[in-house]
């Protein structure tokens, strides 16, 4: 059986792109641009939290890079360094190997330097950490927002709970939807393009991981700001997959594991907005305003403007 070291080398000590040294020593040594801001972020995958047993190994090695890649495109931050720590039940070699293609295939795409991290032997469990670039004082955070902002939000929301759902064998989607929903699930896409397009035209923005009304509820929160979100200015592709109405609708708001972007931004930059889409060929629609209220408090309302009930907001890993 191959030792902890000679799984490291085997399929974890790449060439690297602008790292100084990288995986091999006691640590990796990294040089920032002049100018610029570090944004690190780091996420955790665990087996039967955040995945399924059976799932694919390279379909987990690029999403558990991406889904922490979308953490930096929130911020506006360019992707430049991973470490990735792992807890691993056996030495399994095919598993290992597939994994390791699916992160690099990632982290390829989007020139990101693996430079580094651990294995244990253990549950399965995945923890990249990644480093990003921003210049000085440009980063996007949840605390910019203004009353009087438009709220949007990238993509589709919902469409990878509805994969989670087919995953689980709660819902049966038609051929046409579920490749779509799977895809979205298992292969998210970070919005890394949008993020740093959204530099100086964002006042706002957060990615949607644990919910898409529990996510723009932190930006809320940190604005101390309120909002109002029309059901029918929401994307609906999750609600014309043929699943039931009302878990298409739940998908939809609360779902999570999406990775789209909501952001806010004043209401005379959306000719900008309505161009960066086009430009990235990339929905992004304008789903309501935000208001000063109650800190964190959404109103959903109907097309004819009347509050809409909400049962729940999102995920929330101690709270169900």
């Amino acid at each position: 059986m191959p030792s902890e070291f000679e799984l490291i080398a085997r399929h974890f000590q790449r060439p690297v792109r602008h790292t100084v040294l990288g995986v091999g020593d006691d640590g990796a040594i990294i040089r920032p641009s002049p100018g610029m801001d570090l944004v690190v972020s780091t996420d955790m995958l665990v087996a039967g939290t955040h995945f399924l047993a059976g799932t694919d190994p390279e379909a987990l090695g690029w999403k558990a890079l991406a889904v922490n890649l979308s953490d930096l495109a929130a911020m506006g931050a360019q992707p430049r360094w991973a470490l990735v720590a792992a807890a691993l039940p056996e030495a399994d070699e095919a598993w290992l190997g597939a994994f390791a293609r699916g992160l690099f295939s990632c982290a390829d795409r989007f020139e990101v330097d693996i430079v580094g991290g651990d294995t244990t032997r253990g549950p399965l469990n995945l923890a990249p950490t990644v480093f990003g670039e921003v210049p000085q004082g440009q980063a996007l955070t949840r605390a910019g927002a203004q009353a009087g902002d438009d709220l949007w939000v990238s993509g589709s929301p919902g469409l990878a709970a509805l994969g989670l759902a087919q995953r689980q064998g709660k819902v049966g989607l038609p051929g046409t939807a579920m490749g779509p929903c799977l895809a979205a699930l298992e292969r998210p896409e970070p919005r890394l393009a949008l993020g740093l397009a959204l530099r100086g035209l964002a006042s706002a923005a957060i990615d949607v991981s644990d919910g898409l009304l529990a996510d723009i509820g932190h930006i809320l929160e940190r604005s101390a700001l309120a909002a109002d979100i029309g059901f029918g200015l929401l994307p609906h592709a999750a609600l014309e997959t043929g699943a039931e109405a009302g878990l298409a609708r739940q998908c939809l708001l609360a779902g999570g594991d999406d990775y789209e972007l909501a952001f806010c931004a004043q209401p005379d930059r959306r000719p900008d907005i309505e161009a960066l889409a086009e430009r990235l060929g990339l929905p992004l629609a304008r789903i309501g305003s935000l208001r000063a209220g109650m800190a964190g408090e959404i109103v959903l309302r109907d097309e004819a403007g009347r509050p809409m009930p909400v049962a729940r907001r999102g995920y929330d890993h101690f709270a169900q």
